[in-house]
């Protein structure tokens, strides 16, 4: 099969791989029919050392499914399914929570011998636990919105949930990428009445509008802070979907004292003001890595009855044999999120 596999920094290579065969008898082999670059994977693409083996690249996808393990029982060859971005028994302690994302059976792709999904199809483990067929056919005009409960709109939904989003609240967003216009959808669905998104890329501000946002901050640093505060006097609820430390600052500078911020950027930071001022005022830092397993099921039903549309952040599809110029326009913003077609 053809799948993306990334060398290093910048190097992503379209190449032949093994075709994903059954391992363990509780595994899947999903035909793909849509996967994506996330904004996650530019981290690699920005600094990754160089090897000579390479890695796998992706892990939103949705397909068909084309064979199944003996000890699957809760699929069928021929079923439209999506996958969450890491794999999980949905069983364990863990699962029980809500929490998949730390499935003690679970893990990722383009790890340990687990196909990325970036690519013309993908074994996946855990599949009755992970997997979740979809009602429609795989030529559905839904596709990309659900493609997006993979990761940008559960995501999106975790930085909400966890944020404690409520009726009539208003609620900052930091960072107008895929998953930040995704908290707005999430944040708006929750019944917030004011949505104030930080961002500066005017086609993407627009579109956060259309989602839901009542105001925009375009100034960054100290001086958006204090243009957050000018509009609303401060927030009790800050979603800060970037993962520079910038964009917590701009969090916590925002939030009010006994406010709550979510963080759902993967830190690229190892260090933050965690100290004394932080501490005297009485701070909730949550969110973190979105067990989106746990909230596909929920937000189904949205997308289905077009209630919500997370699939419009996909501004550009590329073939398959195409992904390293998906990679390249999204790392340089001509594109905010590149669906990828085998």
């Amino acid at each position: 099969m053809r799948a993306a596999v990334m060398y290093g920094a910048g190097d992503v290579r379209v190449e032949d791989r093994p075709d994903p065969k059954i391992v363990e008898p509780t595994d899947a082999v999903v035909r793909t029919v849509a996967a994506c670059v996330c904004g996650s994977d530019l981290w690699p693409y920005r600094s990754m050392p160089a090897t000579g083996t390479g890695r796998p690249m992706g892990h939103e996808f949705l397909g068909v499914v084309e064979e199944t393990g003996a000890e699957v029982t809760g699929l069928r060859a021929g079923d439209l399914v999506v996958a969450p971005f890491t794999y999980s028994d949905n069983t364990c302690d863990y699962c029980a929570k809500g929490l998949q994302i730390s499935c003690r059976h679970g893990g990722r792709y383009g790890f340990d011998g687990v196909d990325g999904g970036q690519g013309e199809a993908v074994r996946v483990p855990c599949a009755d636990g992970t997997l979740v067929k979809l009602p429609v056919a795989a030529d559905s005009a839904l596709v990309p919105s659900l493609l997006a409960l993979s990761d940008v709109m559960t995501t999106g939904h975790h930085g909400a949930v966890t944020a404690g989003v409520r009726r009539g609240d208003t609620v900052l967003v930091v960072g107008d990428g895929a998953v930040g216009l995704c908290a707005v959808i999430a944040a708006r669905r929750l019944g917030a009445e004011r949505i104030v998104l930080a961002g500066r890329h005017e086609e993407r501000t627009a579109l956060g509008r259309e989602f839901g946002a009542t105001d925009v901050v375009a100034e960054r640093g100290a001086e958006g802070v204090a243009r957050v505060r000018e509009l609303t006097g401060g927030v009790a609820k800050v979603i800060e979907a970037v993962g520079t430390r910038q964009a917590l600052d701009t969090a916590l500078g925002a939030v009010l004292d006994g406010g709550t911020v979510s963080r759902l950027g993967a830190p690229q930071y190892e260090e933050g003001p965690l100290g004394r001022a932080g501490f005297l005022r009485n701070i909730t830092l949550t969110g973190g890595a979105s067990p989106a397993r746990a909230y596909i099921e929920r937000l189904l039903p949205d997308v289905l009855d077009g209630t919500i549309d997370p699939g419009r952040v996909f501004d550009r599809t590329f073939p398959l044999d195409r992904t390293p110029d998906a990679y390249r326009a999204m790392a340089d913003r001509q594109v905010l999120k590149a669906l990828v077609r085998p």
